[in-house]
């Protein structure tokens, strides 16, 4: 059962919506979160999925949703009397999973909200596999950084460098990554 933050920034009563979703199954989070509190409500209640009524998203509350997108990304669904092209493009970049305009009818929302959860969790890929790959990219660095210290120092080839890092991480049961670390720090350390 997925659990359901709802968010506001208007007057107008929510209570058509929460109403709509307890129906279809969801959990409806007992708090009305407004925007300025989003990034400490979504830290404390820990919500599947954040849906944002608002007339038009003000720059605070695409502010807070950045923030909270930074900290603990959620999919994040926005309904918005606001159709301007720059608002839509600003509320994705801060981290809305979809925008949708003029209204929300209540047999919209289960599907609405299924290609909200399943944009995310592959954009949620996107980010884990974008991580691992920086990742890597800085451990090869720190490897060629490695490499370069023993050829300089050492006079060896690349690869007899690479053969010792390797060597001396087999031997102590680590990654060459981290071997290369702990031979930079070193020569660091030794000017």
């Amino acid at each position: 059962m997925l659990r359901v933050l709802l968010v506001t920034d208007t007057d107008k009563p929510i209570g058509d919506l929460r109403q709509a979703l307890a129906r279809l199954g969801y959990e409806m989070l007992p708090e009305v979160a407004t925007p300025a509190a989003l990034p400490k409500v979504v830290e404390r209640e820990r919500p599947d999925v954040v849906i944002i009524d608002t007339e038009s998203p003000s720059r605070d509350t695409l502010e807070q949703l950045a923030v909270m997108n930074k900290a603990a990304p959620r999919p994040v669904l926005m309904f918005s009397n606001d159709a301007d092209q720059q608002f839509i493009r600003a509320a994705v970049g801060a981290g809305v999973t979809a925008y949708l305009v003029e209204g929300l009818a209540a047999e919209r929302l289960a599907p609405i909200l299924d290609v909200a959860l399943a944009r995310f969790a592959h954009e949620e890929q996107l980010r884990q596999r974008l991580a691992q790959v920086e990742s890597e990219l800085a451990e090869r660095k720190t490897i060629d950084r490695a490499k370069r210290l023993l050829m300089d120092r050492r006079h060896m080839t690349e690869q007899e460098a690479y053969a010792a890092l390797r060597k001396r991480a087999m031997d102590q049961g680590i990654k060459v990554a981290e071997v290369a670390r702990q031979l930079i720090a070193m020569a660091d350390l030794l000017g």
